[in-house]
């Protein structure tokens, strides 16, 4: 499991319900909680690792090398949220950018845990944006979707930089074509 970067079609990819809390399920979190640790974040989404699934994982602790404050998010759906603040977001899928991202200062999530249990999360300031941010992963948006008019203009150089990173992977066959990617994650969704 790796984190893929932009533009890797994974990420505009709308994730899928899960239908089971299986063995597979466990492992997918637990290599996401790795992962996301490793990587230093404090939140990693399904469409992120090249997984269509309705999985995230969060430290809601701003110190990524926590592990109390650890979760894991399945089905996720945002039922509450009030009011804006704007604040500085980066992306595990966007090395080294960050720029600043309106969202809902508090927010409430419901979702299932890893016991198939239903939990409502009342989040606010950094937790909120996470989750957030996570949750947009899943509906297939992007951080960079969220930013105004001076953060696209300051933003397009590295985008741009990224779109070739990828390009040169994909002609050097280290990345599959996105005619495959989508395939696969067709694969994977028919076996949730």
């Amino acid at each position: 499991m790796k984190i893929v970067h932009y533009p890797h079609p994974s990420l505009r990819h709308k994730a899928v319900p899960l239908t089971a809390i299986d063995k597979k399920v466990n492992l997918f979190a637990g290599e996401m909680l790795d992962l996301m640790r490793e990587s230093k974040g404090l939140g990693l989404a399904g469409p992120q690792v090249f997984l269509p699934f309705q999985i995230f994982v969060v430290n809601r602790d701003t110190d990524p090398l926590m592990r109390p404050l650890e979760e894991v998010y399945l089905n996720p759906v945002i039922i509450e949220r009030k009011g804006t603040i704007e604040g500085e977001e980066g992306c595990l899928s966007f090395p080294d950018l960050y720029q600043q991202v309106r969202r809902a200062k508090p927010n409430k999530h419901r979702a299932y845990n890893l016991k198939g249990e239903e939990v409502e999360t009342n989040v606010s300031d950094l937790p909120s944006r996470v989750l957030q941010h996570e949750w947009d992963h899943l509906q297939g948006s992007l951080f960079i979707d969220k930013f105004g008019p001076i953060a696209k203009l300051s933003a397009r150089g590295m985008l741009k930089q990224f779109e070739r990173k990828y390009r040169r992977a994909q002609e050097k066959g280290e990345i599959q074509s996105d005619a495959d990617i989508e395939r696969i994650l067709k694969e994977l969704e028919n076996q949730s």
